[in-house]
């Protein structure tokens, strides 16, 4: 394969080009292209963005290409980083100015990136939102508002539990392993429809995927093992105390108020559930708005969007309970998670949005500082070295604006 011009990359001018699967098209080497064109391979619903003013993010760019950070014992430019990790955007807003923005492998400023697991924290920030109005309490069991789940190894989980990745439902993976819970769930999302002719006892979405989900491996609250099909019981949880489809949620809680410029979009289940655990798409710069939303507290135009609270309980999150494990302490050796968050560590209380593929928003509200990285990273074992290269190339941009 020509990775300069590969064969099955779509061209006007080559109709007869090898096609993309339509199965696992979200996987590498396909994700270079898909990633930017996720409504075309699977379905979607829009997020609208509203007849509301768009929230400007005024430019005071700074020269960050010859930025200089080591890591593994190695020095790189933030040029050399960006143009060796994969990246399709980069953003970095400094004292609520963009002071850098780069489009690379063919992205534009109106492409919508697809987040993947970026949307949990889109959808614990949704949460937190409806918290404050006062129809969920987290406190409060996962069957008092989904009563069905009292058959699954939900029953006695809180919805605390659910935010914190804390639950005790066994969700084995891995996903590429056929007849693990994990596996059934990666195709309940809608993305591979074809693949049900092979399993056809699979459940058909993905709430007949959380009904599977009958064994409890440790006790509710005990522990913190990451699994994301559990960020998905959320949704239901939000779509039946306001009766509303999670697109209508998001548009009219979160991106109109907070005065995002394109609509979003995000993947849709047979069901027509949206795949809140990774299905969120949206452009560049409304990440970055979403993130300058948080560094504000979540108050825009003189709105509490985001209750200020729910912020601080979130980067408060005490590591002894939701401290991290496995690969993510490469690059968080000192961080928990915690309302669908990444605490970097307890005392800057910097907190991290990741996803596959290289997905990223990091946010500083100590030195009002954020940066977005949408990438399409290869499937070859090394996300954690990836993003461990990122947070401290990302550092690195942080101390030099920090200091101007």
């Amino acid at each position: 394969m020509n990775e300069a011009n590969p064969e099955w990359l779509p061209d006007p001018m080559r109709p007869d080009a090898p096609m993309i699967p339509r199965t696992w098209w979200e996987l590498s080497p396909y994700n270079r292209w898909t990633y930017q064109h996720s409504c075309e391979w699977t379905p979607t619903a829009s997020i609208r963005r509203g007849p509301g003013p768009v929230l400007p993010l005024p430019q005071r760019l700074t020269d960050i290409d010859g930025i200089e950070f080591e890591v593994n014992g190695r020095r790189y430019t933030i040029r050399e980083f960006l143009d060796r990790s994969y990246t399709d955007g980069f953003l970095v807003l400094s004292r609520g100015n963009v002071a850098a923005e780069k489009y690379m492998n063919g992205m534009e400023p109106h492409t919508a990136h697809v987040a993947m697991s970026v949307s949990k924290s889109f959808t614990g920030t949704l949460l937190g939102i409806l918290v404050h109005k006062g129809v969920i309490d987290t406190d409060r069991l996962v069957t008092h508002y989904l009563p069905e789940l009292e058959a699954t190894a939900y029953r006695g989980a809180k919805i605390q539990h659910v935010l914190d990745m804390t639950a005790g439902v066994k969700i084995a993976e891995p996903y590429t392993e056929p007849h693990t819970p994990a596996h059934m769930f990666q195709l309940a999302t809608g993305w591979s429809p074809l693949e049900y002719a092979k399993y056809p006892d699979y459940p058909k979405n993905t709430w007949q995927a959380v009904l599977r989900l009958t064994e409890q491996e440790a006790p509710h609250g005990a522990r913190f093992e990451y699994r994301s099909p559990e960020n998905n019981v959320l949704g239901f949880i939000m779509q039946r105390v306001t009766g509303k489809r999670i697109p209508e949620l998001f548009s009219s809680e979160l991106w109109a108020p907070m005065g995002a410029e394109e609509d979003a979009y995000i993947t849709i289940d047979q069901g027509g559930f949206a795949c809140t655990d990774g299905g969120f798409n949206a452009t560049l710069r409304d990440y970055a708005r979403f993130a300058l939303l948080h560094l504000r507290g979540g108050k825009l135009y003189g709105k509490q969007i985001i209750p200020s609270e729910w912020i601080e309980k979130t980067r408060r999150a005490n590591r002894d309970l939701f401290r991290i494990f496995g690969h993510a302490r490469q690059y968080l050796p000192k961080g928990a998670y915690h309302n669908t968050f990444w605490i970097e560590d307890p005392e800057r209380r910097a907190y991290v949005c990741t996803g596959q593929g290289g997905q990223l928003i990091y946010m500083d509200p100590q030195t009002d500082f954020a940066a977005v990285k949408l990438s399409y990273y290869p499937d070859d074992g090394s996300y954690s070295g990836r993003t461990l290269e990122a947070v401290t190339a990302i550092h690195a941009i942080r101390d030099v604006c920090a200091a101007r």
